[in-house]
């Protein structure tokens, strides 16, 4: 069990590098961007990659969060995948319908999957009080210092 606790530690530990990296570099990029959007006319297009690198960058956030809270925890948490999930998908329908290529089936399917991950995103976090509320209940029943 040991061993599998350090693999997991240094693999997570690697991926949360490799996202910091990839967050420092998106940062540097979207100010490239930036840098574009004064120096061509164009402000269209340079905007939907402006929206897109800012919600990637959210994605990889989440997802980072995600990896640093396993190191305390010992645990992923739902609500932090959720997350990343829902910032993906309503990114992929913000730049469908500002490029206008989004199909009303497509819409619905997103819409329906966003309304899903928003009630398993609802319900994982009442769980989570739920079970906290619980120990709290535990501890306070078994005197301070127990740790149960």
């Amino acid at each position: 069990m040991k061993l599998f606790e350090l693999v997991t530690r240094w693999v997570f530990g690697v991926m949360l590098v490799f996202l910091t990296l990839g967050i420092v570099i998106g940062t540097l990029r979207l100010f490239l961007t930036l840098g574009n959007l004064f120096i061509f006319g164009d402000i269209t297009g340079n905007y939907v990659s402006i929206v897109s690198d800012v919600l990637t960058l959210f994605i990889l956030i989440e997802l980072s969060r995600s990896l640093a809270d396993y190191f305390t925890a010992h645990r992923l948490r739902l609500t932090f995948i959720v997350d990343a999930t829902l910032v993906f998908v309503m990114r992929d329908i913000m730049i469908g319908l500002f490029e206008n290529k989004i199909a009303n089936e497509d819409l619905y399917a997103l819409a329906a999957m966003l309304l899903s991950l928003t009630v398993l995103r609802i319900g994982s976090v009442v769980v989570f009080q739920r079970e906290r509320h619980m120990l709290e209940q535990l501890q306070r029943k078994n005197g301070p210092g127990t740790g149960a």
